[in-house]
């Protein structure tokens, strides 16, 4: 069975080109998550936190620790998916060439 979709080849002109641009989202991408994350957070977990408990507090337990932990890294990749994979569409409809592999 032959997949329908060819992937994009880009130049390697268009990856240099890309680079700021795609650090600029990335470092945006940071601060919404992290905008995402503190609102959902406080959401989920019962009381009046508004932050993840570090590993390092001892008055936390295990099981919150892991979990805020689990909540913080599924919150960012999501985030990080949808923001990069935005910014290489944006890219594409400025310069006419995908920015990834």
């Amino acid at each position: 069975m032959n997949d329908a979709r060819q992937p994009a080849k880009s130049s390697t002109s268009a990856k240099i080109l890309y680079r700021p641009f795609g650090l600029v989202s990335s470092m945006v991408g940071g601060l919404v998550a992290g905008a995402v994350f503190r609102q959902v957070y406080k959401r989920v977990v019962p009381g009046h936190r508004t932050q993840a408990p570090k590993p390092l507090e001892s008055e936390y337990s295990m099981r919150e620790v892991l979990l805020g932990s689990l909540l913080q890294g599924a919150v960012f990749s999501v985030v990080k998916a949808l923001i990069d994979r935005g910014g290489a569409r944006v890219f594409q409809r400025m310069t006419g060439e995908w920015p990834g592999s």
